[in-house]
């Protein structure tokens, strides 16, 4: 997978993996990385998958509409990258932190709903359900946020709070933190993100 891999300044602190949103590239989310742990390692991945040109890391039949089949073959995908990439790299495989965006977020919540050592934690803006009725891995000690918007178009609130039961029913522990932004991505959520960060 297309990536961008820079080596931080504390091999102790966890890596960031940056999942970017549709249209979106392996540069987007590095100015958040910055913010929410400057000191970190930062694997940030280009999805595979390309919608009219524009990146993504799984297909959809309509707008909320998941491919799942596509889903769980491109988990399985991103999951065996991170493999790869902390052997190529010499990272703590068991010490990454996802940070996704929009279609990166629902990617980062379909690798904590399918394998439950891809993710020590993650950082979810604007995800929806990646899949429902399904049994989930246990997932205690995990920490996640979810970032939504009370008025978010293409993920209504109630995704968000589905999102959290199914989390927390598995085991997570799980922020909720509410913007009034739709789905756009808001400094004051990045900063509550990076805040949350900071305390687990």
């Amino acid at each position: 997978m297309k990536h961008i891999f820079q080596k931080g300044n504390d091999q102790s602190k966890p890596t960031l993996l940056l999942l970017h949103g549709t249209g979106g590239t392996e540069q987007d989310l590095l100015p958040l990385a910055k913010e929410v742990d400057k000191d970190a390692n930062v694997l940030s991945v280009r999805g595979n998958v390309s919608e009219n040109g524009m990146p993504r890391f799984f297909k959809r039949l309509a707008e909320g509409v998941f491919d799942e089949e596509d889903l769980i073959a491109r988990t399985k995908e991103l999951n065996e990258f991170l493999d790869e990439a902390a052997e190529e790299n010499d990272f703590d495989r068991n010490n990454i932190i996802a940070i996704g965006y929009s279609n990166g977020a629902n990617i980062a919540a379909s690798l904590l709903f399918h394998y439950q050592d891809s993710l020590k934690s993650a950082i979810l803006h604007h995800p929806m359900v990646p899949r429902r009725g399904i049994d989930l891995p246990d997932l205690a000690g995990k920490n996640v946020f979810i970032g939504a918007g009370t008025n978010d178009p293409i993920c209504p609130a109630q995704e968000s709070e589905d999102l959290k039961s199914l989390l927390e029913n598995a085991g997570a522990s799980v922020e909720l933190h509410w913007e009034k932004n739709g789905h756009q991505l808001a400094y004051s959520e990045v900063e509550a993100a990076s805040k949350w960060y900071q305390n687990i």
